[in-house]
């Protein structure tokens, strides 16, 4: 049982298979440019603040591989709250350039799909992700290479905590799917191997929700095995009538009507 705070804790050290939130910030070593973070003030620092970005502790279940391998080979064994600096060769992050990986692309490709190339641009051909290098007569010069690729890094990490109860895995596993919202705004509810999430008003439209539903649940029943059968619910409220301007004063509003229920479910 962890019983953590910001001066230390009492917890054996990070091990694969834990789930945590860990705040950290990226350099390149070569050029000293900070190229991520999870925390505003640095973001704001270095001019790397965006207003639609989540700055939050990031969630990871280590050993996962979401993240790159090597930072995730150091996290074994960190303490909770110790502020560590580990350096990544490319080999142990994004790895190394592949001069394959750099290939053109006739142009007519691009407007076929209503793209106009420009250098520096991300796109996504036949379901690679790439980046547009130079753009030249008829042909466009694109890197699959991962941008970091042949990069030395620099990550200054804290392990902020180890999450350890059931409700707030799941929480933070949907909340890596869907981070618009506000993970507190979904109701859970864990009986009998069966997990119901009722879903909070304003993420029913949200786009690729259904996705992120899928996505989820696929993660919960990896994770959380003991977990049979799982309810998404999502309940539609009638808006109250308006009250007509010339209406008596005693004359009762409409009441909100008998909520219905739409659950999906993926057992």
């Amino acid at each position: 049982m962890c019983t953590c705070d910001n001066s230390g804790c009492d917890r054996l050290p990070i091990k694969n298979g834990d789930f945590i939130l860990a705040n950290y910030t990226l350099r390149v070593k070569e050029t000293s440019e900070t190229v991520g973070t999870t925390l505003e003030s640095v973001a704001k620092e270095k001019k790397l603040y965006r207003g639609e970005e989540h700055y939050e502790p990031f969630f990871i279940i280590v050993g996962e591989g979401w993240m790159p391998k090597g930072l995730e080979e150091a996290l074994t064994g960190l303490e909770i709250g110790k502020a560590s600096t580990v350096e990544l060769p490319p080999e142990k992050a994004y790895g190394v350039r592949d001069p394959k990986k750099v290939r053109l692309v006739p142009l007519r490709k691009f407007t076929a799909e209503g793209m106009t190339p420009v250098p520096g641009l991300q796109v996504n051909l036949d379901g690679k992700t790439a980046q547009v290098r130079s753009v030249g007569a008829g042909r466009v010069q694109v890197d699959y290479n991962h941008p970091l690729a042949g990069k030395t890094l620099i990550y200054d990490v804290t392990v902020e905590k180890v999450i350890e109860s059931d409700e707030e895995k799941i929480r933070n596993l949907i909340h890596k799917h869907i981070p618009s919202v506000d993970q507190q705004k979904f109701d859970i509810k864990v009986e009998n191997a069966k997990l119901q999430i009722e879903v909070p008003e304003e993420a029913f439209f949200l786009e690729g929700v259904q996705v992120a539903k899928r996505t989820t649940t696929a993660d919960v029943e990896k994770y959380m095995p003991s977990i049979q059968t799982i309810v998404f619910l999502e309940t539609f409220k009638k808006p109250k009538a308006a009250t007509a301007e010339a209406a008596p004063a005693a004359t009762p509003t409409a009441s909100t009507a008998t909520p219905t229920v739409q659950p999906t479910q993926t057992t």
